[in-house]
């Protein structure tokens, strides 16, 4: 009876104490909770609706009304950050195309309100939305703040619409992911490649890029100005790129080194200007949307779009009045880019027309030479409408040419690789190209160079001190 009692007693001790362990915890947990610092949203209301269900059906109709044809898993894209009414769609074609399995995104947003020195952190732990609460990944901003200098600054993050037009997009379309929001004061761009450099290494990570492009300019000029942006953004070039140019400016240009070091591609989603949405053509904004992409842009084409790209050199071919503008295409395509388009009859040439420095958007490249391969190639009669089922069709995509710097004939030869290098020479008013699909026809480089200068209006054995060399290479597609 006696032990009884005990183990009684031992229980409801036991008991007792559990409860008063759990009710410790609840307690604590209420304590944690209600120390954390929950930023409210700044922009709702102006930037994006308050309200959550006309928010998740606006966002429902860009997924709808989407012209994005790609289906990939990014790590890093650039996009704008206006009224979603204007650039809500552009942001969220580039935000859904981030690989799902990321754990945390950084945004890299420009200082519109506040002018600062540096990098802006915020020590809010959580950023509010009307579809809830997104969680700041505080382990990591410490990080930025020990090892780059980045400041925590609340001031200017509080008004900024930059990073937080972007939130509700990431709720959308993760389920579970923290952000890192950096707020770019006066930095140069190196900062930015050096903390994206540094993290991408982790799989689990992710950026944004927040920019809208040119500023207040006649539509005409602005779509002017764009283009001209597009081209530095596609080709990584960052020669005279301003803050004229874009207003993420430091953002893009960080990423641009990034993928340049890296021998990777940004490839264009869409762009357009708030004149598609306000009809105001005389003060407009430009968006662009672009994604980051691990290789070689004619790489990219080549494994998602041969198909395309084969029926509209056949389709131009059977149809003289086929214009790109009246057909959906991958944005991509729209980038400048040179192209060879070569046809064969029964494994006879046929035709063959290209061209080898971009002059205009890749797809009216492909549109115009494939026609002229067809009809306006001077060693062939024009194409019979009856002979285009019988035509085979291949589409040599072109790399910018590089300049080769050499000593003389041998060392020029010594450089260049067989099955790879497309080589274009030069002396004068005499030049000439081969395609690196040469190579199966002269597997000699000595013999592949001189019926180079054969074909240029050159001797054979002619070198001088102004010859002068480019290689490039191409993504090969055919039937």
């Amino acid at each position: 009876m006696y032990i009884m009692r005990k183990v009684f007693s031992w229980m409801i001790l036991f008991v007792m104490t559990t409860v008063v362990t759990i009710e410790c915890v609840h307690a604590n947990s209420k304590e944690i909770k209600m120390n954390l610092k929950i930023k409210e949203p700044s922009v709702a209301g102006t930037f994006y609706s308050a309200d959550k269900n006309e928010l998740e059906k606006q966002i429902q109709e860009f997924q709808k009304n989407s012209r994005n044809l790609y289906t990939t898993k990014t790590r890093a894209v650039i996009v704008p950050h206006a009224g979603l009414v204007y650039s809500g769609r552009l942001a969220y074609e580039g935000i859904s195309q981030l690989d799902k399995n990321l754990k945390n995104i950084f945004i890299f947003a420009p200082a519109h309100r506040v002018p600062f020195e540096g990098l802006a952190l915020t020590s809010y732990d959580k950023w509010k939305t009307p579809f809830g609460e997104i969680e700041i990944n505080q382990t990591i901003s410490k990080e930025l703040s020990q090892k780059f200098g980045a400041k925590i600054n609340d001031d200017a993050l509080a008004p900024e619409h930059a990073i937080e037009v972007e939130i509700p997009f990431l709720q959308i379309c993760f389920k579970d992911v923290k952000i890192i929001p950096v707020l770019m004061g006066k930095v140069s761009p190196d900062e930015v490649n050096k903390i994206i450099s540094y993290y991408y290494k982790d799989k689990n990570n992710g950026f944004i890029i927040s920019s809208d492009l040119s500023h207040y300019q006649p539509d005409n000029i602005a779509k002017r100005i764009d283009n001209y942006t597009a081209m530095h953004i596609e080709s990584c070039d960052d020669s005279n790129f301003t803050h004229e140019l874009a207003c993420g400016a430091t953002g893009i240009l960080g990423l641009m080194q990034f993928a340049k070091e890296n021998d990777f591609s940004l490839i264009r989603i869409d762009m357009t200007n708030s004149a598609s949405v306000s009809f105001d053509r005389e003060r407009v904004v430009g968006y662009g949307t672009w994604f980051l992409y691990e290789g070689e842009r004619n790489v990219f084409i080549k494994d998602n779009f041969s198909d395309f790209i084969l029926k509209l050199c056949r389709d131009s071919i059977s149809d003289k009045s086929l214009n790109p503008s009246d057909i959906v295409y991958p944005q991509v395509l729209a980038e400048d880019g040179a192209v060879f388009v070569t046809l064969e009859k029964n494994g006879n040439l046929r035709g063959c027309i290209g061209s080898i420095i971009p002059r205009q958007s890749l797809i009216k490249d492909i549109v115009d030479n494939a026609r002229n391969a067809a009809y306006s190639d001077p060693r062939f009669n024009p194409v019979d409408k009856s002979e285009i089922k019988d035509l085979s069709i291949s589409v040599s995509l072109l790399s910018l040419p590089q300049k080769m710097d050499f000593k003389d004939e041998e060392d020029l030869l010594n450089q260049i690789r067989p099955n790879v290098d497309g080589i274009i020479i030069r002396d004068g008013s005499y030049q000439a190209v081969y395609l690196p699909s040469v190579w199966e026809q002269l597997p000699n480089k000595k013999d592949f160079l001189n019926s180079l200068k054969v074909k240029a209006g050159m001797s054979p054995n002619h070198f001088s001190k102004t010859f002068e060399a480019y290689r490039f290479v191409t993504s090969y597609i055919k039937q």
